[in-house]
């Protein structure tokens, strides 16, 4: 369930809440009280919330298969020598690199929508 609020009063509900939206505009209580909070006062941006949220947990799921394919492959490979050191350092930079271009997928999406 997702909860958004302002106020003193809505602070209790957005703990409670699986997701608690704050407004931009709010009380401090409430704003530490939510895990998100809208830059706007503009319930209208809640669902390009709920959407960045996907996305954005999509890419850590990426990036944790990615990372966790190179441990797996690369690092036994170098282990046993069957992957001289330099390529090993440079796959894993390469690893680094992808996860960071991955990232940055979040970041252009995010700008994809024009502001209202």
């Amino acid at each position: 369930m997702l909860v958004a609020g302002d106020g003193v009063n809505d602070a209790p509900a957005l703990t409670q809440a699986d997701v608690g939206v704050a407004m931009a505009h709010g009380t401090d209580v409430t704003m530490e009280s939510a895990e998100a909070v809208l830059v706007r006062d503009d319930l209208r941006l809640l669902p390009e919330l709920v959407r960045l949220s996907r996305k954005t947990y999509r890419v850590i799921r990426e990036n944790l298969f990615w990372a966790l394919a190179y441990n797996l492959v690369a690092v036994p490979l170098a282990v046993v020598g069957l992957l001289h050191p330099v390529v090993a350092a440079a796959a894993m930079a390469a690893s680094s690199s992808f996860v960071v271009v991955n990232s940055l997928r979040i970041r252009r999406g995010a700008h994809s929508r024009p502001a209202r």
